[in-house]
């Protein structure tokens, strides 16, 4: 049976607070006062926004069975597609948004150390994650928070009390990674959240650990037609249609220039909304929505390619 995605909620902004000159942190509840559904740290939303466009924030609380609220921090990006731009301008307290469920691909496995690395923005999903290590007790936590300056350092007076090492490049430079990465331990994992230069950086730098060692998520997107590229067949299940895509076009775009409507926002892999079910042949995943179990079934047309010469998807 192809998997169910249950319907969005639509909530309630209880409120809406300037973390920075940047920054604005949105908390989400239900309308009447109901729980909402549960997740764990590392988990995300995704949020129609006024302008019709979605986009996905993870929740910086720790979650639980039975949150009461879901709070999201939302940097505002005036060179983006304007999502961010809308829950700035348009939203505040007393409206509703539309939120899917959480889904959490970034999730908190044991260890007996951890170490994380957040930077800018990507402390929201690490924030969640640093909160639960520790709630867990019997772990070595250790969390490098990396931000431009002070001023634009979202929850810095939290983690200067908590012996987290705060660096700001502006004041100090770019901070040397390798001394925290040279030497691999299985006992560690590491997870790492921020601009796609740092998540690349740290990948590089691990690149002798144990892949399934390190953890990593990056919102910025996807490029859909970066690495390889090739050309290859999709065939749209519901009528037999057979389309073919070029390596300069991605397989949405395809689909849609043969007069399939598939839907989509974020076209960068980070919002879940272009979802197919992939019924036959093996893809090329480049998104970061999908987990291993749901890549099985599915794919993200936006961004990913096929691994062979035919690809079969359907809604």
């Amino acid at each position: 049976m192809p998997e169910t995605q249950p319907d969005p909620m639509r909530l309630l902004v209880a409120d809406k607070t300037d973390l920075t000159d940047a920054v604005a942190r949105f908390v989400l509840r239900d309308p009447d006062g109901a729980p909402l559904p549960a997740y764990r740290g590392g988990a995300h939303v995704t949020i129609t926004t006024p302008s019709g466009e979605r986009r996905s924030y993870s929740l910086v609380e720790p979650g639980g069975r039975r949150p009461v609220e879901y709070v999201v921090c939302v940097r505002r990006d005036p060179g983006g597609r304007g999502g961010s731009v809308s829950l700035h301008d348009d939203v505040g307290p007393g409206d509703t948004l539309e939120v899917t469920w959480p889904a959490n691909g970034f999730s908190l496995k044991r260890a007996r150390r951890y170490l994380f690395i957040a930077g800018g923005i990507g402390i929201t999903p690490v924030r969640a994650l640093v909160a639960e290590a520790r709630a867990r007790g019997g772990a070595d936590v250790q969390l490098l928070y990396l931000t431009r300056d002070r001023a634009g350092t979202v929850f810095r007076e939290e983690f200067e009390q908590d012996g987290t090492l705060l660096h700001h490049s502006a004041e100090r430079g770019r901070l040397d990674l390798w001394p925290f990465l040279e030497h691999p331990d299985d006992d560690t994992r590491v997870y790492c959240c921020g601009p796609t230069a740092l998540v690349e950086e740290v990948l590089a730098l691990t690149a002798h650990w144990r892949p399934s060692r390190v953890h990593v998520e990056d919102f910025a997107g996807v490029d859909p037609l970066g690495g390889r590229r090739t050309p290859f067949t999709v065939v749209w299940a519901p009528t037999g249609a057979r389309v073919e895509v070029p390596a300069d076009r991605t397989m949405l775009a395809a689909l849609r220039e043969a007069g399939i409507a598939v839907d989509a926002s974020c076209h960068s892999g980070t919002c879940g909304t272009c979802r197919l079910r992939l019924l036959a042949g093996a893809a090329d995943h480049r998104d970061l929505v999908l987990t291993a179990e749901q890549r099985a079934g599915h794919v993200m047309p936006c961004v990913s390619r096929a691994l062979d010469e035919e690809l079969t998807v359907g809604p």
